[in-house]
């Protein structure tokens, strides 16, 4: 059974796909252990707790400087003894020494389609408001193993999302999510705890 770590920062609809996908059998030899958030406010924790998943707030303003911040988050994600740890909507650049120890145990889901629109400043909406910028046609979502780049880890799986002619960030922003991200994190998770990679 593959133990999971999840790390989110905000509303936790990435977490409620893989919830979901666990229940529903989408996702088998799989579960997952510990929910972390550097947010007290963050609804994510909530979803966990209200499915008896242990739910944890590191945030950095409880701590005097990053690196006390970095070593309190290590601890909390090595309490949970995971075996893949997820970072679904996770607004923190990890420490080195976190990349470092768990090599290869950690995956990141992206709103675009790497490499378009991704590495230092696009996260979160940013990254639609680019692609409407730009004028693209086709935008989506990657799953990706994390390394000590910003978004350059090696790619799992994406999934292409049509943009159409009267997108807004926030509209697009939701297509993504529906079509694409809650469609692949789950079965980048499945691939992993199946060892179909």
């Amino acid at each position: 059974m593959l133990r999971i770590c999840v790390c989110v920062s905000g509303g936790g609809t990435n977490l409620q796909a893989v919830m979901d996908a666990i229940d529903t059998g989408k996702i088998t030899n799989a579960q997952i252990v510990r929910v972390i958030s550097n947010n007290r406010g963050a609804y994510a924790l909530e979803r966990a707790k209200s499915r008896g998943i242990d739910a944890a707030a590191v945030s950095p303003k409880d701590y005097e400087d990053r690196e006390c911040f970095n070593e309190a988050l290590l601890a909390c994600v090595d309490g949970a003894e995971p075996d893949l740890v997820v970072l679904a909507g996770f607004l923190v650049v990890l420490p080195p020494m976190m990349i470092k120890k768990y090599e290869g145990r950690i995956i990141n889901i992206h709103p675009s389609l790497i490499p378009s629109f991704c590495g230092k400043g696009f996260y979160g909406l940013k990254v639609h408001e680019a692609v409407l910028a730009r004028g693209v046609k086709i935008t989506g979502a990657t799953v990706h193993f994390v390394d000590e780049g910003t978004d350059t880890g090696p790619i799992i799986l994406q999934k292409a999302v049509e943009v159409l002619p009267d997108d807004t960030p926030r509209v697009l922003q939701q297509r993504v999510m529906e079509q694409a991200e809650w469609v692949i994190l789950p079965q980048a998770i499945h691939i992993i705890a199946n060892g179909l990679l």
